[in-house]
């Protein structure tokens, strides 16, 4: 990925606001003949792949910036698929049939879902790695070009791979565990493994389709490499305390992609906020909503500082010496 086409920081939601609006060229008074879009009431549906730490921080500073702007004049019907992505095009049908205002995706199965769902209703993604990847876009520049923008959960993958040499630099075997059934899963594996290879590690990546079969597959991992790195994985999320038992038995330490799953079975990772990334989306929706701002020409988000994070209690178990740039991962 290349972070240059990174337009503003999520860190700061006075800088978030600033960046969007000089972005679209508005402001929040609405149309140039002074009929305020902040006056009618809207309704945003919300379809939230599963119910787990990460997206649910996303969904709620999405909430959080829509609400700011609008208060009371928006809406939103909150549905989650229980992490079945044949429900998202359920829970998608309903809000196109509903004929909502807008469409926040949480997930890369809810965009794929809504994207498919639907060609006119505005559609706003996060917690989406790789947009191209997810929406089949060759040559992804930033834009989509259709009715969908948002906002990306993406770390810098080559620094997630130097953590392994930087924290665990006995571990000459890495494994990498995702689902296959999630494509921005896939990209991470192809990218991290071949930056663990450029330093030397051996690579094995072992896939899992569903639910049941993640404990059969972590056990043989953790039979056959040294150390386990774990992407941002929907899947994996909603599974971490069965891995973390797992792992944490065969003595293997897991370098994961954000922080929901760290907390849940890794040792350290490289976060970015899924609040702050919510938030933006919100911020976007609003242009989007009262501005007239087109998704099909607003550049996907990104979080420019993701913070390195650590578990104090598992990295003492690994007798891990953590740098001063980490960050403890409290609860």
């Amino acid at each position: 990925m290349k972070f240059k086409r990174i337009l503003a920081s999520v860190l700061s939601c006075a800088l978030i606001a600033t960046s969007l609006m000089s972005v679209t060229g508005c402001s929040d008074s609405g149309s140039s003949s002074g009929d305020k879009k902040e006056d009618k009431a809207y309704t945003v549906g919300i379809c939230q792949l599963v119910q787990h730490p990460a997206l649910d921080a996303a969904t709620a500073g999405f909430k959080k910036a829509l609400t700011e702007k609008l208060g009371d004049k928006v809406k939103f019907d909150e549905q989650n698929a229980s992490g079945e992505p044949t429900t998202c095009t359920t829970i998608v049908n309903q809000f196109v049939a509903s004929n909502v205002d807008l469409i926040m995706a949480n997930a890369t199965p809810a965009v794929q879902a809504a994207a498919s769902g639907t060609a006119d209703i505005p559609i706003l993604g996060t917690s989406v790695t790789e947009y191209g990847v997810a929406l089949g876009i060759d040559n992804f520049s930033g834009k989509t070009g259709i009715n969908v923008s948002g906002t990306s959960d993406l770390a810098p993958l080559d620094q997630q791979a130097a953590m392994f040499a930087e924290l665990l630099p006995e571990a000459k075997k890495v494994g990498i565990l995702y689902c296959s059934n999630e494509a921005n899963s896939k990209y991470q594996a192809e990218v991290v493994s071949k930056e663990l290879k450029k330093a030397g590690i051996e690579v094995t990546e072992y896939t899992f389709s569903d639910s049941n079969d993640i404990a059969q597959v972590v056990e043989k991992a953790c039979d056959e490499i040294d150390a386990l790195y774990v992407p941002t994985d929907n899947k994996c999320a909603d599974n971490a305390e069965l891995i973390n038992s797992i792992t944490e038995e065969k003595n293997k330490p897991v370098i994961a992609g954000e922080e929901g799953i760290c907390k849940g079975c890794g040792v350290a990772t490289l976060s970015i906020s899924y609040e702050n990334i919510g938030y933006a989306t919100g911020l976007m929706a609003y242009d989007i909503l009262v501005n007239g701002a087109d998704p099909a020409e607003m550049e996907i988000q990104y979080d420019e500082a993701p913070v390195y994070k650590y578990m104090a209690d598992r990295c003492a178990k690994f007798n891990i010496t953590v740098p001063e740039k980490y960050v403890a991962i409290e609860g």
